[in-house]
């Protein structure tokens, strides 16, 4: 190893790209070679820089903090101060490796242009700047074929990252038995006010029709039970519009590992707040949830999924990604162009599910419109009732899902490029 100084920086944004891509390779990086902080006397340091995002929550470096795998987490709202005035927030040695893990990548390039450091971006669909790039790390060979030819050998193909979740979804808290469904609602607050009055509905609803079935709701490290109860109270005007509520919440405690929510209409709801819940989701029959990073998580871990956005809430234009939410959340025209989104989404939309996306072709159902909880209810019942369906669900999940050893792959990378640069010996 070099005597040198040297910074490793993750850049990042919301709660889903910390959770299914950030951590895992920290983790793993910090197994493959000495760093900061977790070896005291290393010359080189693992840090992370959370970059503006309409999608983010705000509370990602709490979580991150947390973890205890970076020397220096920089907040979103303090990175174009980073970007002016890299020394404001510490020092930074003269040499380093900036690696797009979410957000925006063109963020990536300006603060690895500021620091003068390596650049590494981890593509998923495409690669934005791809001429800025010291080395691109591919999900597939179709990203490959995107890129300038005298680009294409800084490529390499390492896979998924995603396809690893599921070494972690070991069943060692078994649930009770019966039918599982779990509501997964989202982690920001543009999704969870809509996402949470629906879903209890909905499993109010099933509840009735199908008694033996069971409900969990994992809980996003960027979420908590207060946020929960409060979009399922009357404090949230869209709880309004629907019959169900929440009665009472009640924390895990010493004796149980989770939580319990009661709706107003006695369906029981359990909560599980520790994260990642894999080894609870693994167990579910069936997932209800909305678009984002939850798709790609239930989709490696084999989970089948009705996906549900309802658009009949003006509101809920807030939860769509990139430049058209951004539009969106425009305090004056937001009543005006959220409908308009709307309605263009739903008559032009391309695929929002990743399992979709990444097999471009429907593999689950996807629900976007003027949708009402009894329509998912019942159709979740239908699946439910349908094993052969399920099945079939799950063995295009577990084709999509590719092979193992991305996140190691990724690390190996990250070592390989800087043993080439003479960085790390």
């Amino acid at each position: 190893m070099s005597n040198n100084s040297l910074a490793i920086i993750f850049i990042s944004n919301g709660p889903g790209e910390l959770s299914t891509w950030v951590k895992p390779i920290a983790q793993e990086l910090h197994k493959q070679i000495a760093l900061r902080p977790k070896a005291n006397n290393s010359p080189i340091s693992l840090n992370l820089v959370l970059v503006p995002c309409p999608n983010a929550t705000g509370y990602e470096a709490v979580v991150a903090k947390d973890w205890f795998l970076f020397e220096k987490i920089i907040k979103a709202n303090n990175f174009l101060k980073l970007l002016i005035q890299p020394k404001k927030f510490g020092s930074w040695p003269s040499q380093g490796l900036v690696i797009f893990l979410g957000g925006d990548q063109f963020w990536s390039v300006l603060l690895s242009a500021r620091l003068k450091y390596l650049n590494m971006t981890y593509a998923e669909w495409i690669v934005r700047w791809p001429f800025w790039n010291n080395r691109i790390l591919a999900m597939s060979e179709k990203i490959v074929e995107k890129l300038p030819k005298q680009i294409q050998k800084r490529c390499s193909v390492i896979g998924d990252l995603t396809a690893d979740l599921n070494e972690t979804a070991k069943i060692d808290n078994p649930l009770p038995a019966g039918k599982w469904i779990a509501l997964m609602p989202g982690s920001k607050s543009a999704k969870l006010k809509i996402g949470i009055p629906f879903f209890l509905d909905v499993a109010d609803k099933i509840s009735e029709l199908m008694p033996e079935c069971k409900f969990l709701i994992p809980i996003a490290p960027t979420t908590n039970l207060d946020e929960i109860n409060y979009f399922g109270s009357s404090k949230n005007p869209i709880s309004k519009q629907y019959k169900s509520g929440i009665k009472s919440i009640n924390k895990a405690n010493d004796k149980e590992e989770r939580g319990i929510l009661i709706t107003t209409n006695s369906t029981v709801i359990f909560i599980q707040e520790k994260h990642p819940a894999y080894s609870d989701l693994s167990q579910c029959d069936i997932a209800l949830t909305t678009v984002g990073a939850n798709t790609a998580e239930l989709g490696s871990l084999n989970i089948p999924m009705i996906v549900v956005v309802p658009t009949q809430h003006i509101l809920v234009m807030d939860a769509w990604d990139g430049f058209l939410g951004l539009i969106a959340r425009l305090p004056i025209l937001k009543w005006f162009i959220g409908l308009l989104i709307s309605l263009v989404k739903l008559k032009n939309r391309g695929f929002l599910a990743w399992p979709n996306i990444s097999a471009e072709r429907m593999i689950v159902p996807e629900r976007i419109g003027n949708i009402t909880p009894s329509q998912i209810a019942k159709e979740t019942i239908d699946w439910l009732n349908s094993p052969s369906r399920l099945s079939g669900q799950k063995q295009d999940l577990q084709a999509l899902r590719g092979n193992k050893g991305a996140t190691k792959k990724f690390c190996q990378q990250i070592i390989n490029l800087l043993e080439e640069k003479k960085l790390l010996k």
